[in-house]
């Protein structure tokens, strides 16, 4: 994999999300894949501190169902979203173990009916190569407000 390849993995990602392909999007994440909003700055274990968000690929798929689905009546109308970033910064490039390590400014807002919401912060995706694909490893979500009170996230950041 080149840099370009890496990049455009994460610009991709957040277009599956926008676009609502919820399928392709979960098809991104490696068997072990975790999803993780951490509730503190700079929080090192997502498992003996508490979270906004830790889930693995079995949450994942459950979440994803719910949103598909035509009885999830929270989705009526459905949440749209949108993701504003800046070019992923590559922080390494498989030297540690074959895992790719990007991080990214941004700026997401979701909506649903008349309520918008935006959060802001970085994301970081650890990736791995499984059969020439890349697959996410890891992503986690710095909020930059992660300790202000939130109302429901109903989408993926």
């Amino acid at each position: 994999m080149n840099r370009d390849d890496l990049i455009d993995f994460v610009y991709d990602e957040a277009a599956t999300i926008d676009q609502m392909r919820w399928d392709d999007w979960l098809a991104l994440f490696h068997k072990d894949g975790r999803y993780w909003m951490p509730l503190e700055w700079q929080q090192e274990d997502p498992i003996l501190q508490p979270s906004l968000m830790y889930e693995d690929r079995l949450l994942l798929t459950v979440r994803v169902e719910r949103l598909a689905g035509e009885r999830t009546f929270s989705q009526k109308p459905k949440s749209r979203c949108h993701h504003l970033m800046e070019r992923p910064r590559i922080l390494s490039m498989g030297e540690d173990g074959g895992v790719h390590r990007l991080r990214t400014s941004f700026i997401y807002t979701e909506t649903r009916g008349d309520l918008l919401e935006r959060y802001s912060g970085w994301v970081s995706h650890e990736l791995v190569e499984v059969d020439g694909a890349l697959q996410i490893k890891l992503k986690r979500i710095d909020l930059i407000n992660f300790d202000a009170p939130f109302s429901n996230i109903q989408l993926f950041i």
